[in-house]
């Protein structure tokens, strides 16, 4: 039986070289570098990972390079900002060992501003991520991906670390890949016109989803933050749906305006110098 790991990463300096460390029970760590412009892929190297150049934004695509990439028995999937501590590496191993299981599930810990949640949507958060690799087909979703496996899967009962929404800097940086991504999603979808009262409702209401009926308000400030901040993030995702929809383009209304300044400039060349 042998086991690869496959870390999903773009700009985790800072968060690559932990991930890798909690995973040194595998036979192999491949860290596919989806874009990093910082130094996560020289770290990873210098750690014994193997390094994959693959750009896309499209999530499934980049982890079913992973899954090309791998040639063990079993694959496991991590985030750069993920944590698997020896009780469910352990748990992991024995599952694998004792039980005729084609993937693994688990429960992932969430830590959000430093403190754990257990609220407002964080508390149900169970992923695969464990696959004998013959029974894994693909990923699919471009953004919330998801497995296509054949066979049985368990849920094991040890989480998975996740350290995640580390600051509001952090925060806004994912942000702005994700809630774009999405948006062009549901622009392409052909969605009615977004309106002021749709940005409106869109975070009221995911904010009060989060924060009254997930009970995020039982994590104290922090979750009330959390729940704000993903309010704010669907108003980002209908802003940059109303966006797409303008018609004509944005970018082909900045053009008309660089094209008449130019038009402009034609006219009065006695005031150019050269």
């Amino acid at each position: 039986m042998s086991i690869t790991a496959i870390i999903i990463a773009k700009n985790e300096e800072k968060m690559i070289a932990n991930c890798i460390e909690s995973l040194r029970w595998c036979n192999e760590v491949i860290v596919i570098d989806n874009g990093s412009t910082d130094t996560t892929a020289a770290l990873a190297e210098k750690l014994g990972a193997r390094v994959v150049s693959f750009s896309s934004q499209d999530f499934s695509k980049v982890r079913n390079e992973g899954l090309k990439r791998s040639k063990t028995d079993w694959i496991m999937y991590v985030d750069a900002d993920e944590r698997v501590t020896s009780a469910l590496a352990r748990e992991i191993l024995v599952t694998i060992e004792t039980n005729n299981v084609n993937a693994i599930s688990m429960h992932r810990q969430n830590f959000c501003y430093g403190y754990e949640f257990s609220n407002g949507g964080w508390d149900d958060d169970l992923v695969t991520r464990v696959f004998k690799r013959e029974s894994l087909s693909e990923w699919q979703g471009k953004i919330h991906e998801s497995p296509i496996y054949v066979g049985q899967a368990v849920t094991v009962k040890q989480p998975l670390i996740h350290l995640t929404h580390r600051s509001t800097k952090e925060n806004l940086h994912k942000s702005a890949e994700w809630t774009l991504a999405e948006a062009e999603l549901l622009a392409n979808s052909g969605i009615k016109p977004v309106t002021l009262m749709t940005l409106i409702r869109k975070g009221v209401m995911e904010f009060f989803r989060r924060a009254i009926l997930k009970k995020g308000y039982k994590d104290g400030m922090a979750g009330l933050v959390e729940a704000l901040v993903q309010g704010m993030n669907r108003v980002m995702v209908y802003i940059q749906v109303w966006e797409l929809q303008q018609r004509p383009t944005l970018p082909e209304r900045y053009e008309k305006i660089e094209r008449d300044l130019a038009t402009d400039w034609s006219k009065h060349k006695d005031l150019l110098k050269n």
